[in-house]
Protein backbone atom coordinates (compact mmCIF):
# COMPACT_ATOMS: atom_id res chain seq x y z
CA UNK A 1 0.00 0.00 0.00
CA UNK A 2 2.54 2.49 0.55
CA UNK A 3 4.61 2.00 -2.66
CA UNK A 4 1.54 2.61 -4.76
CA UNK A 5 0.91 5.76 -2.56
CA UNK A 6 5.01 6.84 -3.68
CA UNK A 7 4.30 6.05 -6.56
CA UNK A 8 1.22 8.07 -7.11
CA UNK A 9 2.69 11.06 -5.64
CA UNK A 10 5.95 10.72 -7.69
CA UNK A 11 3.58 10.85 -10.75
CA UNK A 12 1.20 13.60 -9.13
CA UNK A 13 3.80 15.84 -7.41
CA UNK A 14 5.06 17.37 -10.99
CA UNK A 15 1.73 18.20 -12.01
CA UNK A 16 0.74 19.82 -8.81
CA UNK A 17 4.02 21.32 -8.83
CA UNK A 18 3.75 22.27 -12.43
CA UNK A 19 -0.15 23.64 -11.95
CA UNK A 20 0.78 26.00 -8.97
CA UNK A 21 3.61 27.58 -10.80
CA UNK A 22 1.22 28.52 -14.11
CA UNK A 23 -1.18 29.92 -11.34
CA UNK A 24 1.23 32.40 -9.94
CA UNK A 25 3.12 33.29 -13.13
CA UNK A 26 -1.39 33.93 -15.00
CA UNK A 27 -1.78 35.89 -11.41
CA UNK A 28 0.91 38.17 -10.89
CA UNK A 29 3.58 38.19 -13.96
CA UNK A 30 1.44 38.11 -17.31
CA UNK A 31 -2.09 37.83 -18.65
CA UNK A 32 -3.22 36.77 -21.77
CA UNK A 33 -5.47 39.18 -23.20
CA UNK A 34 -7.76 39.49 -26.28
CA UNK A 35 -8.13 43.25 -28.46
CA UNK A 36 -11.98 43.78 -28.25
CA UNK A 37 -12.71 46.53 -30.81
CA UNK A 38 -11.12 49.22 -33.54
CA UNK A 39 -9.49 51.52 -31.20
CA UNK A 40 -6.01 50.55 -31.67
CA UNK A 41 -6.05 50.09 -34.95
CA UNK A 42 -3.73 50.34 -37.44
CA UNK A 43 -1.24 48.56 -34.48
CA UNK A 44 -3.45 46.48 -33.32
CA UNK A 45 -6.57 44.75 -34.78
CA UNK A 46 -9.97 42.89 -33.67
CA UNK A 47 -9.28 39.80 -32.01
CA UNK A 48 -5.34 40.19 -31.51
CA UNK A 49 -4.65 38.02 -28.57
CA UNK A 50 -1.62 39.60 -26.46
CA UNK A 51 0.73 38.62 -23.37
CA UNK A 52 0.74 41.49 -21.21
CA UNK A 53 3.38 41.88 -18.34
CA UNK A 54 1.67 42.42 -15.07
CA UNK A 55 4.54 43.20 -12.89
CA UNK A 56 6.05 45.61 -15.41
CA UNK A 57 4.48 48.66 -13.14
CA UNK A 58 4.80 46.98 -9.96
CA UNK A 59 8.53 47.89 -10.49
CA UNK A 60 8.78 50.96 -12.78
CA UNK A 61 6.33 53.59 -13.59
CA UNK A 62 4.51 54.04 -16.72
CA UNK A 63 6.10 55.65 -20.16
CA UNK A 64 5.05 57.34 -23.04
CA UNK A 65 3.70 55.26 -26.00
CA UNK A 66 3.21 51.96 -23.75
CA UNK A 67 0.87 50.25 -25.11
CA UNK A 68 -1.18 49.40 -21.87
CA UNK A 69 -4.29 47.11 -20.12
CA UNK A 70 -6.31 49.36 -17.96
CA UNK A 71 -9.44 48.60 -15.28
CA UNK A 72 -11.87 51.78 -17.34
CA UNK A 73 -14.87 49.91 -15.66
CA UNK A 74 -15.88 47.24 -13.08
CA UNK A 75 -17.01 44.95 -15.80
CA UNK A 76 -14.24 45.97 -18.48
CA UNK A 77 -10.85 46.61 -19.44
CA UNK A 78 -9.17 49.14 -22.43
CA UNK A 79 -5.97 48.91 -24.37
CA UNK A 80 -4.97 52.08 -25.32
CA UNK A 81 -1.53 54.13 -26.05
CA UNK A 82 -0.25 56.39 -22.88
CA UNK A 83 0.39 60.14 -24.40
CA UNK A 84 0.56 61.94 -21.23
CA UNK A 85 2.63 60.95 -18.24
CA UNK A 86 1.91 63.12 -14.25
CA UNK A 87 2.16 66.85 -15.03
CA UNK A 88 2.24 66.44 -18.37
CA UNK A 89 0.15 69.24 -20.66
CA UNK A 90 -0.75 67.59 -23.77
CA UNK A 91 -2.27 69.62 -26.32
CA UNK A 92 -3.29 68.24 -29.80
CA UNK A 93 -3.42 71.07 -32.21
CA UNK A 94 -4.17 71.13 -36.20
CA UNK A 95 -3.42 66.98 -36.01
CA UNK A 96 -0.40 67.48 -34.17
CA UNK A 97 0.44 66.56 -30.46
CA UNK A 98 2.53 68.28 -28.06
CA UNK A 99 3.89 67.29 -24.47
CA UNK A 100 4.79 69.91 -22.49
CA UNK A 101 5.36 72.33 -25.73
CA UNK A 102 7.08 69.45 -27.47
CA UNK A 103 5.98 68.40 -30.91
CA UNK A 104 5.79 64.44 -30.97
CA UNK A 105 6.39 62.20 -33.78
CA UNK A 106 3.96 59.74 -34.26
CA UNK A 107 4.82 57.38 -36.31
CA UNK A 108 1.93 54.45 -35.49
CA UNK A 109 -0.32 57.06 -36.99
CA UNK A 110 0.81 57.38 -40.43
CA UNK A 111 -1.52 54.33 -41.82
CA UNK A 112 -4.57 56.24 -40.82
CA UNK A 113 -3.06 59.42 -42.30
CA UNK A 114 -3.06 58.36 -45.33
CA UNK A 115 -6.44 57.58 -45.62
CA UNK A 116 -8.48 59.65 -43.75
CA UNK A 117 -10.08 62.86 -44.89
CA UNK A 118 -9.48 65.51 -42.27
CA UNK A 119 -8.00 65.69 -38.96
CA UNK A 120 -7.23 62.08 -36.58
CA UNK A 121 -7.44 64.48 -33.44
CA UNK A 122 -9.45 67.59 -32.63
CA UNK A 123 -8.00 69.80 -30.96
CA UNK A 124 -7.78 69.94 -26.85
CA UNK A 125 -4.94 71.12 -24.76
CA UNK A 126 -5.27 68.65 -20.66
CA UNK A 127 -2.92 68.40 -18.20
CA UNK A 128 -2.35 65.05 -16.46
CA UNK A 129 -2.76 64.85 -12.98
CA UNK A 130 -0.46 63.35 -10.67
CA UNK A 131 -0.68 59.93 -9.79
CA UNK A 132 -2.62 59.12 -13.52
CA UNK A 133 -1.73 58.97 -17.45
CA UNK A 134 -3.67 60.25 -20.13
CA UNK A 135 -4.29 57.76 -22.85
CA UNK A 136 -5.35 57.55 -26.26
CA UNK A 137 -6.46 54.94 -28.75
CA UNK A 138 -4.28 54.89 -32.00
CA UNK A 139 -7.96 54.89 -33.79
CA UNK A 140 -8.69 58.50 -32.82
CA UNK A 141 -12.02 58.51 -34.65
CA UNK A 142 -13.06 55.14 -33.01
CA UNK A 143 -11.92 55.41 -29.86
CA UNK A 144 -13.11 55.76 -26.26
CA UNK A 145 -10.08 57.00 -24.35
CA UNK A 146 -8.88 59.79 -21.73
CA UNK A 147 -11.03 62.56 -24.02
CA UNK A 148 -13.87 60.92 -22.90
CA UNK A 149 -13.03 59.24 -19.68
CA UNK A 150 -10.52 60.95 -18.41
CA UNK A 151 -7.05 60.56 -16.91
CA UNK A 152 -6.53 56.67 -15.89
CA UNK A 153 -5.56 56.38 -12.28
CA UNK A 154 -1.77 54.49 -12.68
CA UNK A 155 -3.34 52.10 -9.99
CA UNK A 156 -5.43 51.11 -12.40
CA UNK A 157 -3.19 50.01 -15.33
CA UNK A 158 -3.36 45.80 -15.24
CA UNK A 159 -0.41 45.77 -17.58
CA UNK A 160 1.72 46.49 -20.13
CA UNK A 161 1.60 45.03 -23.86
CA UNK A 162 4.39 42.70 -24.71
CA UNK A 163 3.55 40.59 -27.57
CA UNK A 164 0.93 40.07 -30.02
CA UNK A 165 1.03 36.36 -30.97
CA UNK A 166 -2.04 35.35 -32.66
CA UNK A 167 -3.10 35.42 -35.23
CA UNK A 168 0.82 34.63 -36.83
CA UNK A 169 0.47 37.01 -39.51
CA UNK A 170 0.35 39.73 -36.75
CA UNK A 171 3.08 38.62 -34.50
CA UNK A 172 5.58 40.78 -33.06
CA UNK A 173 6.47 42.84 -30.18
CA UNK A 174 4.67 45.37 -28.51
CA UNK A 175 5.62 49.22 -29.53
Amino acid sequence: MLGKRKKYWGVLSPVLVAVILAFLVRYFLFAHVVVEGHSMMPTLHNRDHMIISKISYKIWKPHRFDIIVFHATEKSDYIKRVIGLPGDIIQCKNDNLFVNGKKMDEPYLRPLKKVTEGPLTYDFTVKVPKGTVFVLGDNRHNSRDSRIIGPIPINKIVGKAELTFWPLSDFRIAK
